[in-house]
């Protein structure tokens, strides 16, 4: 039996190393489909509506993260999981530890392999 794909929101600052990294980790797995985007006013794609609206649980790389999406969009998080996976901002794009990392928290918070 297949479980369809749960939207899945990566979410740091800039939307430019650890939110893409999980994003392009995570896109092609069949139970999930993946977006990322950032906080940070100057983010490559920031965090919008739609994208709130799209997501099934949404995960951030810091608590920082989920301070200020609650800030912005308070009342259309209502009933949306939230993770916080404690990744410091010291990685680049595709590092190989990030990976590790993301694999490890992410597989674990959604029960995937």
């Amino acid at each position: 039996m297949t479980t369809p794909a749960r939207n899945v929101l990566f979410i740091c600052s800039r939307n430019q190393w650890r939110s893409p990294t999980a994003e392009q980790l995570w896109r092609r797995h069949p139970q999930i489909a993946a977006r990322s985007a950032g906080t940070s006013p100057n983010a490559r794609h920031r965090v919008s509506f739609d994208d709130i609206e799209w997501a099934d649980v949404i995960l951030v790389m810091e608590e920082k993260h989920k301070s200020r999406l609650v800030a912005e969009f308070t009342r259309m998080l209502e009933g949306k999981p939230i993770h916080v996976l404690d990744i410091p901002d010291e990685y680049k794009y595709m590092d190989p530890e990030l990976i590790e990392e993301l694999q490890r928290s992410v597989g674990s918070i959604l029960d995937i392999d």
